[in-house]
């Protein structure tokens, strides 16, 4: 568009707009409504979830023991160390002694000391957990493809 030129808008005036037709829904007594709410919600309420053991793998103490993990995070990068696949593996026995297989992202971490004592403090720190064992291993090695898709958020690698 030049300068100076001028756009011009239609105007179109009217004197009445028809009303759309309204949607039809086919009308329910309310003794339906209510039967079928009902239907739902007994099917809902007998729904049982199976009964997580205490110990054991998707037991509550293990899901306690990873939400204490995720609140360690990685000195460099501002994701936790569960979530960068740091955490190899969280074995909980039955008398609530914990295990936790993990790695750090190099071996020159800066942190190689003290992170795997940080990991036993927070394990320790879970009602429940009785003895708290941290294994640094380094083999498989850690590369990015062992973290979840929230840290490749986090990161912009998504």
């Amino acid at each position: 568009m030049m300068m100076g030129e001028e756009k011009k808008i239609e105007i179109e005036e009217v004197d009445d707009v028809s009303t759309p037709p309204r949607a039809r829904v086919t009308p329910e007594t309310p003794a339906e409504t209510f039967g079928r709410k009902r239907d739902y919600l007994a099917g809902f309420l007998a729904e049982r979830k199976p009964e997580a053991e205490q110990g054991g793998p998707g037991g509550e103490l293990q899901e306690a023991v990873i939400e204490a993990l995720k609140s360690i995070y990685d000195p460099e990068i501002p994701v936790d160390i569960y979530e960068l696949g740091l955490i190899y593996d969280v074995a909980i026995s039955e008398d609530g002694d914990a295990v936790i297989t993990m790695t750090l992202t190099t071996p020159h971490c800066p942190v190689a000391e003290s992170m795997p004592g940080e990991v036993e403090l927070r394990v320790l720190s879970v009602p429940g957990i009785r003895d708290a064992e941290v294994k640094l291993v380094w083999d498989p090695p850690w590369d990015p493809s062992k973290m979840s898709d929230e840290a490749r958020l986090e990161l912009g690698m998504l």
